[in-house]
């Protein structure tokens, strides 16, 4: 029997995808590969305007490949990746940066170099020779940074800084550039349960306060399915499913593309699918035969 609570969720999450506008980034029949080790063949991807995308799938399957060939980090041997419609590969550097923010998995920054130096950095697509830093670039840091709470900490070094604060630092350095397409590939790794959810609520506040679009890939099922309203799962470099928490976390997907069994039930917080994983020693076990 569905109960209200899951009606509401599955309402909601419907509703928050219905209002997501037209594609922003789409991938035609992709092609990724490193040297002879293709990773997807003709690989079809969409990023709708106004909603967060969460990319779903077991180690090894693609999803960081994807996001690197979305934010232009790597080349298509194949098909194309289309920015509000152009050729990525033919645009300026300059010009996609200014619309389109990549954060990589674990990113490194040169030691001694401070929150505020990082953060400044996402003011480069905006500088040249003619236009060089002003005080709309120092407004701009200034608000990044206190958007993720980061104010206090501008001076010191991000090699001091716990793993939650580096990737608040790494946030506002993308905020700071003033972009509202998001790429965030893994952006809770190493992260702490805690700092994972302050982390995902920033990311979540950001999508709705601002309206920017966000794509990340995550591992955590059950955080994959509260925080974003769309989720798309891939398996041996190929998407398998694609559409609200709802709609994709069921147990037939997960034993599919995760090879778990689980049961999926409705998170009494939030009214989200929850994957509770069933384990070897919780199955039924068939009943011992009994003595003649």
């Amino acid at each position: 029997m569905t109960t209200t609570s899951e009606l509401d969720s599955a309402t909601g999450q419907q509703a928050a995808a219905d209002r997501a506008g037209p594609v922003r980034l789409r991938a035609e029949h992709v092609r990724l590969a490193y040297s002879e080790l293709v990773v997807a063949e003709d690989l079809d991807f969409e990023v709708l305007d106004g909603a967060i995308t969460a990319v779903i799938g077991p180690n090894g399957c693609g999803k960081s490949t994807l996001l690197r060939a979305l934010g232009r980090l790597m080349r298509t041997s194949a098909g194309q990746v289309l920015l509000d419609g152009k050729r990525i590969e033919r645009l300026p550097t300059r010009e996609v940066a200014k619309v389109l923010g990549m954060l990589p998995q674990s990113p490194i920054a040169p030691e001694g170099l401070t929150v505020a130096d990082l953060v400044s950095r996402g003011r480069h697509p905006h500088q040249a020779w003619y236009r060089q830093w002003s005080s709309t670039d120092q407004d701009v840091v200034a608000e990044a940074l206190s958007w993720t709470g980061m104010l206090d900490l501008a001076e010191r070094p991000v090699d001091r800084l716990s793993g939650g604060q580096k990737q608040r630092a790494w946030i506002s350095m993308v905020l700071a550039q003033g972009t509202d397409l998001l790429l965030l590939d893994e952006p809770t790794t190493f992260l702490d349960l805690a700092h994972q959810v302050d982390t995902l609520d920033l990311i979540e506040r950001l999508h709705t306060e601002t309206g920017r679009t966000v794509v990340m890939v995550l591992h955590d099922l059950n955080l994959a399915a509260r925080y974003a309203q769309r989720l798309v799962a891939m398996r041996d470099g190929a998407i398998v499913a694609s559409g609200t928490p709802t709609d994709v976390l069921t147990a037939d997907l997960l034993s599919d593309v995760f090879e778990l069994d689980a049961r999926v039930i409705t998170d009494p917080v939030a009214a989200t699918p929850l994957v509770v994983p069933v384990g070897h020693r919780h199955r039924e076990q068939p009943p011992h035969p009994t003595s003649t």
